[in-house]
């Protein structure tokens, strides 16, 4: 991983990401989602705020991404719960997913990282 500022880190290039995609990586001791919509990259934090399932591991439809788990639905472009978790009989709230400030620089994806400091 590189570094271009103080804040933030390359975690990945485009090419990795096709259009409708997403990949889990690490940064800190945190994951993150980065999708690819129509050529747009977005992060979110990747663990569901349901039961922490993988939404890596879940699909991607338009800016939509859905839990394996139990089909908790977020928007990536801003972590927005769009559907809670299916339980027995109803589907139950669950909070947003952190969005996480990216940018792309040529092929490069970055992602803010907090310091220490809170900066």
């Amino acid at each position: 991983m590189s570094t271009y500022d103080l804040s933030f880190t390359k975690v990945a290039e485009t090419s990795e990401i096709p259009v409708g995609k997403t990949k889990m990586v690490r940064i800190n001791d945190g994951e993150v989602l980065i999708a690819n919509v129509n050529g747009s990259f977005y992060a979110i934090a990747n663990p569901c705020t349901h039961k922490s399932g993988d939404l890596s591991e879940g699909s991607l439809e338009g800016n939509i991404v859905t839990c394996p788990i139990h089909g908790s639905r977020f928007d990536v472009t801003t972590g927005k719960s769009i559907l809670g978790p299916k339980t027995l009989f109803s589907r139950a709230k669950t909070g947003d997913a952190t969005s996480i400030e990216l940018r792309v620089k040529g092929e490069d994806i970055l992602l803010h990282q907090q310091s220490p400091w809170g900066i």
